[in-house]
């Protein structure tokens, strides 16, 4: 996946948005985790990794008899994980730059983690094969991801409406599905996977981190939506200022993309 067609914005602006998104998304993914089962000893691959957050849970999961790898496109986020598992004494990590294209390997890993990866992307059956191929016979696939479907403001409000359609937009003339998360459980059965067991998870809230996600996204998605003629420069701006105000409002609840979360095992 060519980090130039990314839809969301790269490099260390990128990395902040992740960083509300790690936390936000935090209970819930090690909750999900928990129930993969993933333990001590075990070798881990973390697909998309970002900042690396959840690719350094993995390594604390595993101890260190088991190791955890993060791979990325982006080489400015790996550049970072790497020195945050540095300066966090993180030893049985490591970071690397590389693309689903070139493969992830044969046979390597108990577990295959990816989160909001298949979304982005124009074959995520490929991928999924990538991925089924890189896990050892037992080895469990871990994947989350959206349905930008189920995303909320409470009262309404034009303006998140607004910004609904230029993510979905986007995301579709950048090659990528907004909706993918509904078809996650049969698209991992059609890959030969076996067990496979959904969950749905939502982040919402009235007040908090998870309420500023919206106007963060949007600002992370401006260039690929005026790259595709989806909206402005000025619109984009008036709307992520919008989306902050509503985020500062202790009265409206807003809901982020409900996500499917999957967990499945190679035969």
């Amino acid at each position: 996946m060519d980090d130039h067609h990314y839809l969301i914005r790269g490099g260390v602006g990128g990395r902040e948005r992740l960083r509300v998104l790690g936390r936000v998304m935090r209970p819930t993914t090690l909750a999900l985790l928990e129930r993969a089962a993933v333990a001590a000893g075990m070798r881990c691959l973390d697909v998309g990794c970002g900042g690396g957050d959840v690719t350094v849970d993995l390594a604390s999961l595993v101890g260190l008899t088991g190791h955890a790898v993060g791979l990325d496109v982006d080489a400015t986020k790996v550049e970072l994980a790497r020195a945050d598992a540095v300066q966090g004494a993180v030893t049985n990590v490591e970071f690397r730059v590389g693309d689903l294209a070139a493969g992830l390997g044969q046979e390597e890993y108990d577990v295959v983690y990816a989160r909001f990866v298949l979304t982005h992307l124009a074959d995520p059956a490929s991928a999924l094969e990538a991925m089924r191929r890189a896990l050892r016979p037992g080895g469990r696939l871990v994947v989350e991801d959206i349905d930008f479907r189920g995303s909320f403001c409470d009262p309404e409000h034009p303006s998140f409406e607004r910004y609904e359609e230029i993510y979905e937009e986007s995301a579709r003339r950048n090659g990528g599905d907004p909706w993918i998360a509904l078809r996650l459980p049969s698209m991992l059965v059609a890959a030969g996977f076996a067990d496979v067991q959904p969950t749905v998870v939502q982040p919402a809230g009235l007040t908090g981190e998870v309420k500023l996600l919206p106007a963060l996204t949007l600002e992370n998605i401006r260039a690929t939506a005026l790259r595709h003629g989806v909206s402005t420069g000025e619109e984009v701006d008036r709307l992520v200022d919008d989306l902050y105000a509503v985020a500062r409002d202790p009265a409206t609840f807003v809901g982020n993309p409900r996500m499917v979360q999957v967990i499945a095992e190679r035969p």
